[in-house]
């Protein structure tokens, strides 16, 4: 059975188009809550939200029906790639990416001047190794519907 990762920055898109794909029947997994991820303390002191890595592995294993779409992007995802069919990096220019984050209800990530700032950063220094292990890019500047039926295509 297929399993999706859908990666990409802040404001791509990833829970909006989550959201479609799991209002059409697919099996989809948001990792942005504490059930899939958590804070752990880095060596340099600094902390980072990653995976927690025995759920997705038993999420992934455990995948027996239909396609999985799974959202997210966190430093520890490189470990699973293997067990994903495709890698899929939502992208978006950065004027749509300000334009989401501004206008989003339910998630305050981005709206200060610092987030805004790192954003912008993690966009021109992540987005690239992103891509470099993507099976599959999709501007979604492009309508919902056409980002939906790209993925849907990758399960079929």
């Amino acid at each position: 059975m297929p399993k999706v990762l859908i990666t990409g920055m802040s404001g791509t898109g990833k829970s909006t188009t989550l959201q479609r794909l799991g209002a059409r029947g697919h099996r989809t997994v948001d990792t942005d809550y504490d059930g899939w991820s958590h804070w752990v303390t880095l060596p340099d002191g600094t902390s980072d939200w990653v995976w927690r890595e025995d759920a997705i592995a038993e999420l992934l294993a455990g995948h027996t029906q239909g396609t999985l779409f799974v959202a997210g992007c966190k430093s520890n995802q490189w470990k699973f790639y293997p067990r994903f069919d495709h890698v899929v990096l939502l992208s978006a220019p950065v004027e749509v990416m300000r334009a989401r984050i501004s206008s989003r209800t339910g998630n305050d990530f981005g709206k200060s001047t610092s987030e805004w700032e790192q954003i912008v950063r993690d966009h021109a220094e992540i987005e690239p190794l992103l891509r470099e292990s993507a099976t599959v890019e999709i501007d979604t500047s492009m309508p919902l519907d056409e980002v939906v039926h790209t993925l849907e295509a990758l399960g079929a």
